[in-house]
């Protein structure tokens, strides 16, 4: 669920300096925003980060069970002035700042899916295995000031088995434009009725296999969520990345007797090496 808020109008004499210092400093990245990662440090043409990481979350979604998993960070970058090309983990995609306040992203993304043996307790036994499939993650972020203080971000995740969507606010802190520092957002996730039982739907099948109550889950709310973001450039070629994510479902969702638990977290480190 990896992303708050509006300014006073200032001098224009000041707002033109400001923005003047930010067209300056802010050279090395697209935008300068924790979550987005940007290894072309300017440059048109290719950039490498390769790193390794380490999270701490649930085991599936609804899950009480939690546990340590490693995973690989970083990405394939080709930089075209304002546009960036990437490829990271199972995922290729584009990102562009099509203007001062608006930074465009989508991406084909790869699902795994749940599987029985997702559960150490057995707590999925009967419910059978989910496919794996492509998801289209289109998202979107308007920016308030011209440093990407506070802004709105949108995103639309559409698959094989149904629809979820994301609106939120978010505030980057700290005084530096160079994709480091820290930044929070909070969102309210939304999911059609597909998307929704694909999660935390039993149906008859599954419900005498599995003896689990059956429920059918409506579309709407999913949950509300806040995530964390944190961007340190060791030095010139290693930096540091961390983000910490709190979900909280919704009365419907919390009512199925897979959401053994009220929430979803996960707090994830890593280390990329930046070419």
């Amino acid at each position: 669920m990896k992303n708050i808020i509006s300014r006073l109008l200032i001098p224009s004499i000041l707002l033109f300096s400001i923005n003047t210092v930010i067209a300056q400093d802010n050279k090395t990245v697209l935008v300068p925003l924790p979550s987005v990662d940007d290894f072309t440090k300017g440059e048109n043409g290719w950039a490498f980060g390769l790193g390794l990481g380490v999270e701490y979350e649930s085991a599936y979604e609804g899950s009480d069970e939690f546990g340590f998993e490693p995973q690989p960070a970083g990405a394939v970058q080709w930089r075209d002035g304002n546009n960036i090309y990437y490829f990271a983990g199972e995922a290729f995609g584009w990102r562009s700042l099509v203007s001062d306040e608006w930074l465009l992203d989508a991406l084909v993304g790869f699902d795994e899916g749940r599987e029985e043996g997702d559960s150490d307790d057995g707590r999925l036994d009967g419910l059978g295995d989910q496919e794996e499939g492509f998801e289209l993650v289109l998202q979107a972020r308007r920016s308030f000031t011209p440093d990407w203080r506070y802004w709105l971000v949108g995103r639309l995740v559409a698959g094989d088995e149904g629809n979820l969507g994301l609106f939120g606010i978010g505030r980057r802190f700290g005084d530096q434009s160079d994709g480091t520092g820290s930044e929070v957002n909070l969102v309210a996730v939304f999911h059609d009725s597909e998307y929704a039982n694909k999660g935390f739907g039993v149906n008859d099948e599954q419900s005498a296999a599995s003896g689990l109550d059956k429920i059918k889950i409506s579309g709407g709310i999913r949950s509300i969520g806040v995530d964390y973001n944190y961007r340190h450039n060791i030095n010139e070629s290693w930096q540091l990345y961390g983000e910490a994510l709190f979900e909280y479902y919704s009365s419907e969702v919390r009512d199925s007797p897979i959401a053994r638990s009220d929430y979803e977290a996960e707090v994830g480190i890593s280390a990329i090496y930046v070419f």
